[in-house]
């Protein structure tokens, strides 16, 4: 039997030991001998969370088909497990081999969520690895980062050696090679980020000095070594469905967030929305053949037992063979016994027609994502979602037998007035009333809307990266507001509110925009005992606080003004096709409440025709 990191005395004193000792079906092993390079792919959460990312599935099966590569995995370990590796001196370990991660070539971490960065220097830390990459010797693994939160790595660049920018099918052989080439040229450390750094899409931030005003704004990067590139451009895969997809994905052994084949149908998004980050930052919009996501489907139930297959994009409904595919799906999987669970799709005849025949409609909810509740609001968002079509869909779900409604909304967006946060119970109103003018024996019960808000965060590289955004205090009053408006609506029996939290939302936004200041605040929050922030319960408010007290940080710097459009943003060295001046158009337009037509309607020269594909280039002169 394989050698495991943990004695059984400890596997027995943990909760869910199945997260540590790896052989899963589909995991991949391979003989060390063979190999010329170790590279550990991190989630930096609890395995549950971190085995649901599709990401980390594509990349661990792309890096282990190249022959000179072995790819293993590691993710947090939990609290209970933590404590004993500490007291024990017992290094963090990859699941395939049970090796210490100092072992590896290199660490690569996926960073989805800004709340989890204290997470990475857990990682870090437990496997033996100096926090901070200046102070990394030639032994130590190569630590990349990648993932959204790398399109402003400035927050958390002193700790990475290297962050890689955009899709990861892309430049990894070439970085591979790179590596390979430095070692046999009996090559340093430094020798090898200066060749990475001359490969597109690769930043090294040890190259880069940051100079700035004394108003805290940035003055200048200035670049101090001469293999670096002053601008970093983002890499994107144009030949999607020729890229590498997981057919053989690892199946857990135990239960995990999201248990099932995931099928990514395409990648991007055509409709523009101004909050949103992911549609800039993966555009241009990219299709996978149909016949293609068919054969997937089949090989992918076959190979990992799933009983449960489901779809994957940011706007699932403009994937243009949808109802082909999802005929496909309903016979083939209605055969094997595998239940469909489909994405969030816009409600309309065929959508409903679809969910009708693989949902139990009883059990059942929809989901809307209005975002916000007047239309003047949802103009300023460019959602592309009227409050006639909003109605319509929810008559048509009611008249198909479903009588409960999730709706999302947003509060603080920019421009917010209360007559929009009253805006959203009188939709969820609104919507009762419309479905209490059905006849009474038509009616399936009661109906029943429930209204859920986030706080908005203005993320890097979309149109509202230079908008202000709310306190904490701002947040819960709107969100108080809110929750009383609903309690003065007839029918609000049917109807109930909950908002999301606003301490956690503060943070994440302080960390989406901010500079490499933040990195000692980061560093003294972990010290003293920070680690799975994203976890409310265990998000120290207190150690955070006296962090950016202890260095002379202002959260509000970041968070609570409004940016010239002049500012350097501490992003803007990244190119992501996307230009500043489709942004700053955008910008404009959504302080005059004017929409922009989506990229199938036509193209609004946002910039990312530069990649040479795309739906933003098809039928156009």
């Amino acid at each position: 039997m394989e050698k495991l990191a943990l004695s059984d005395e400890i596997l027995m004193q943990i909760e869910k030991p199945a997260r540590y000792i790896g052989k899963e079906i589909n995991s991949i092993i391979k003989d060390p001998s063979d190999i010329e390079i170790r590279f550990a792919m991190c989630f930096p959460d609890v395995y549950e969370i971190g085995m649901s990312y599709l990401g980390i599935q594509i990349l661990y099966d792309m890096l282990n088909r190249m022959d000179d590569v072995w790819c293993e995995r590691v993710y947090s370990p939990w609290l209970d497990l933590d404590a004993i590796m500490r007291k024990e001196g017992i290094p963090l370990f990859a699941l395939e081999s049970q090796d210490p991660i100092r072992m590896f070539d290199f660490l690569g971490i996926t960073l989805q969520y800004e709340m989890c960065y204290t997470n990475v220097l857990q990682i870090l830390d437990l496997s033996g690895i100096p926090l901070l990459a200046a102070e990394r010797s030639d032994s130590d693994p190569i630590v990349i980062g990648g993932g959204p939160c790398s399109y402003n790595p400035e927050p958390i660049a002193d700790f990475f050696d290297i962050f890689y920018i955009g899709e990861g099918e892309t430049v990894y052989r070439e970085l591979m090679d790179a590596y390979k080439r430095n070692r046999k040229a009996g090559g340093s450390r430094l020798r090898f980020l200066e060749a990475a750094a001359e490969i597109e899409g690769i930043y090294v931030p040890q190259f880069y000095d940051i100079c700035y005003h004394p108003d805290g704004t940035i003055q200048e990067v200035c670049i101090r070594n001469p293999h670096a590139k002053q601008k970093i451009r983002k890499q994107v895969v144009m030949d999607f469905s020729d890229t590498p997809y997981p057919m053989k994905p690892i199946v857990p052994f135990l239960k995990v967030t999201q248990d099932r084949v995931t099928l990514e149908i395409q990648r991007g998004c055509i409709r523009g929305c101004r909050f949103c980050q992911a549609g800039s930052i993966y555009r241009p919009t990219r299709e996978k053949n149909v016949e293609q996501m068919k054969q997937y489907a089949m090989e992918m139930i076959r190979s990992t037992g799933h009983e449960e297959i489901t779809l994957s994009s940011l706007s699932s409904s403009d994937y243009r063979a949808l109802p082909e595919l999802t005929e496909f799906l309903i016979e083939e999987m209605g055969k094997k016994k595998v239940n469909i669970a489909l994405p969030s799709l816009r409600i309309d005849a065929f959508s409903l027609d679809v969910m009708k025949r693989v949902q139990d409609i009883k059990k059942s909810s929809l989901t809307f994502a209005a975002e916000a509740g007047t239309q003047r609001l949802r103009d300023v968002i460019n959602k592309g979602l009227t409050e006639d079509m909003i109605r319509e869909g929810a008559m048509k779900a009611f008249q198909g037998g479903w009588n409960k409604v999730k709706f999302y909304f947003m509060l603080g967006l920019p421009t917010e007035t209360e007559e929009d946060l009253r805006g959203i119970p009188l939709l969820c109103e609104q919507l009762a009333e419309d479905y209490y003018t059905i006849p009474k024996e038509e009616r399936s019960g009661k109906v029943s809307i429930t209204a859920s808000s986030s706080f908005f965060v203005p993320k890097p590289f979309t149109p509202f990266q230079w908008a202000a955004m709310d306190s904490e205090e701002t947040f819960l009053q709107k969100a108080h507001f809110v929750k009383e408006e609903f309690k003065k609506q007839k029918n609000r029996k049917s109807l109930s509110y909950r908002y999301h939290d606003a301490d956690l939302t503060v943070m994440e936004g302080i960390f989406a925009r901010g500079d490499r200041k933040l990195a000692p605040v980061i560093l003294q929050a972990y010290r003293g005992g920070c680690i799975y922030d994203a976890w409310h319960e265990y998000f120290r408010r207190d150690v955070w606080e006296q962090a950016f007290r202890d260095h002379g940080i202002e959260p509000d710097f970041y968070i609570g003004r409004e940016r010239s459009t002049e500012e350097i943003l501490p992003w803007d060295f990244i190119d992501i096709g996307v230009s500043k001046a489709f942004l700053i158009r955008e910008w404009e337009r959504a302080k005059r409440g004017e929409t922009t037509q989506n990229c199938k309607q036509g193209c609004s020269g946002c910039g990312a025709a530069v990649f040479g594909g795309g739906v933003c280039l098809e039928n156009q002169s």
